[in-house]
């Protein structure tokens, strides 16, 4: 694998000689960046992730005005073209203001009792109303070769149900009134100050059911399969017959269900009743908005973007509208324009070398639980099962999604918008009764990301990714495994993380572990916890990140750079690696993984995602993962006296051994 003629990748010139690798590598790697990057005005991050999102917002930016020019033939593309010319036709939209949503808020006025509130909900899912359940359909955790429904918590505008109570978040709450009062008086409503209260006090007590997001992460305890009758059971007051067939919902769908977190949905039969019925009016007025917001005239757009851009993110500037129209294309035929994109910008090649950088990762990953001193050997039996179930997806599905059943119209944007959502949960529906699509993926390949699907057991990296500085076609193998590598471990690494491990090689939630290994496992996992717990981000006023929230993901980091630096020495066993601009190998190695986290993030945003987001900071992605593995403190000569220096004792070593 190795490159005889490698491009440098890292530019020692964007080092900073001021900050040592061995108190701050993060800072070391990237501080001349961080000293004066800009964030745009209309993001609320900035770095390495999101200049790629940038660059692939324009590589579909021209995609989509090809087709509205009528450049590209077929229907796909004349789709394309009508969905963005809807967005962009700012003349229509403005015109129509707020008329577009008069046939929802009639159905809302409509209502008088709970049967006829639960009727009026089912008929707005189709629209993408909010609802008070959210439904989608994916494979049965129990029973992985067969899809279900899954049923989930839902009904809350703010992030998360600890904005509700928490006093840190009062200003947000106080904000959130102002936006609904905004928008309601906006679409028409009276007394819309008193409406948006009702809204804030209705959510509020629903919000005192939901379950938090470390319990939402829990394999087991969100797995809870009933009937049709034991759904209705729960919630006696939200007649499932009356709602789905409101929905157009088969009864195929509802026959079963997974219910993710049932005192949730029992808690809210207490608030469907009569006496509540005009707040739930209200909220319902504000799901209709809201949900249309992004299409309706300017006033609309301006107050979503005051509140869910500004007051949440601290984002400055709404974004142009040709990106918002991007989005929006991207959103409903998200594989049509994936198609085109990977005809124009994905190289063959790139896939060939992901597959030998993905063998040499699951080899890596095969020795080193070989060798791990707390796993019985039974254990690690079933571990190398499922490791030789993986399968991993690279650069776009072979067949793209089928999009012949979405009508569009170049001049009705909010019915375009509907048309997309109701064509896609169409398509969620049909799943039911079917084999299991192992062909699926869940991201397009424009998408700057990738993912580890725990019932699929499949590892999925999109072609966007797969560009510097994650993945350099023409660079040494250090900087590849450092970065691509390290990404490539970490979406394995969730198949072993405190949830993914629960999941056995066929994606079945079984458990593969004896006691004691899991106990062992468990208290590595606990040490962990306790490292990030620790950490507050610049920008954070002193919030820290928390542990039990991001410990999946920090496994994910830790385990996949421990393994990728293993998988490096596997692969360039035997040959000599070139020291580069006076750096070894193995230091480049740990400089691409600090790259690769380059970024700046939005006090705002900061604290959002402190709130609500499974990953860690990205200085703590890198920095904190760097300070548990003893290859850096070999590379670097890391001793006692640096500032990331940990005791040995207190390192903690999962997977990587």
């Amino acid at each position: 694998m190795t490159q005889n003629d490698a491009a440098p990748a890292i530019d020692i010139r964007q080092l900073d000689p001021q900050v040592r690798a061995q108190d701050d590598l993060f800072r070391h790697v990237n501080g001349p960046w961080l000293s004066t990057a800009a964030i745009a005005p209309d993001r609320a991050t900035a770095g390495a992730f999101v200049h790629l999102v940038d660059e692939s917002e324009l590589a579909v930016r021209e995609i989509v005005e090809q087709a509205r020019d009528g450049a590209i033939e077929g229907d796909d593309a004349r789709r394309i073209g009508d969905l963005y010319r809807s967005f962009m036709d700012t003349e229509r939209v403005e015109a129509l203001g707020a008329t577009p949503l008069e046939p929802e808020l009639a159905a809302v006025d409509a209502v008088t009792d709970v049967a006829s509130l639960v009727r009026t909900l089912g008929s707005l899912e189709r629209s993408g109303v909010g609802s008070l359940l959210g439904l989608y359909i994916a494979p049965d955790r129990g029973h992985p070769d067969r899809y279900v429904t899954h049923v989930v918590q839902s009904g809350i505008g703010l992030p998360d149900e600890s904005y509700y109570t928490g006093d840190d978040f009062a200003p947000v709450r106080a904000a959130y009134v102002d936006h609904v009062e905004t928008v309601l008086g906006l679409a028409g409503l009276d007394d819309a100050r008193s409406r948006a209260e009702r809204v804030l006090d209705l959510e509020t007590r629903i919000a005192e059911h939901h379950w938090d997001r470390v319990a939402c992460r829990d394999a087991q305890k969100t797995y809870n399969l009933v009937d049709r009758a034991g759904l209705q059971a729960l919630l006696p007051a939200l007649d499932l017959d009356v709602w789905s067939a409101a929905a157009g919902i088969p009864d195929a769908v509802l026959a079963e269900a997974v219910v993710a977190q049932p005192s949730f949905v029992e808690g809210l039969q207490g608030l469907l009743v009569d006496a509540e019925i005009e707040a739930w009016k209200d909220w319902l007025r504000w799901q209709v908005v809201h949900a249309a917001a992004a299409y309706l005239s300017t006033p609309f757009v301006e107050a979503n973007f005051a509140f869910y851009g500004k007051t949440l993110s601290g984002t400055d500037e709404l974004r142009p509208r040709w990106k918002r129209g991007v989005g929006f294309v991207e959103g409903a035929v998200g594989e049509a324009v994936g198609r085109l994109y990977v005809e124009r910008h994905y190289p063959p090649a790139s896939k060939a070398r992901m597959e030998t950088l993905i063998d040499a990762l699951i080899e890596a990953y095969r020795r080193s639980i070989a060798e791990l001193p707390w796993m019985s050997e039974a254990t690690k039996a079933e571990a190398h099962a499922k490791l030789e179930a993986f399968t991993p997806k690279i650069g776009h599905p072979d067949a793209f999604k089928d999009y012949s059943a979405l009508e569009t119209d170049p001049t009705d944007l909010l019915g375009n918008a509907r048309r997309a959502l109701a064509v896609a949960m169409d398509r969620e529906l049909a799943k039911i009764g079917s084999p299991i699509d192992r062909d699926e993926w869940y991201m397009t390949p424009q998408t700057v990301n990738a993912y580890y699907n725990p019932t699929m057991n499949e590892i999925v990296f999109p072609a966007a990714i797969l560009q510097p500085p994650f993945f350099h076609a023409e660079a040494d193998d250090a900087v590849n495994f450092g970065a691509i590598g390290a990404v490539i471990g970490h979406e394995i690494g969730h198949g072993f993380d405190d949830q993914g491990s629960h999941y056995d090689g066929t994606g079945a939630l079984r458990n593969w572990w004896t006691d004691d290994d899991r106990a062992a496992f468990d208290a590595l996992a606990q040490d962990l916890v306790g490292q990030y717990d620790a950490l507050s981000p610049e920008g954070a006023d002193g919030q820290t990140v928390n542990g039990s929230l991001t410990i999946g993901e920090n496994i994910g980091d830790l385990g996949g750079l421990g393994i990728a630096f293993r998988a490096f020495r596997i692969a360039t066993e035997g040959t000599e690696q070139p020291t580069i601009d006076g750096l070894t190998p193995d230091q480049r190695f740990f400089m691409s993984w600090a790259q690769a986290w380059q970024s700046k993030v939005r006090p705002a945003e900061t604290v959002r995602r402190l709130t609500v987001d499974p990953h860690s900071p990205a200085e703590f992605r890198c920095n904190q993962v760097v300070r548990n593995i003893d290859a850096f403190y070999e590379a670097f000569g890391v001793t006692e006296d640096d500032a990331l220096w940990l005791d040995p004792a207190q390192r903690v070593t999962i997977w990587a051994s």
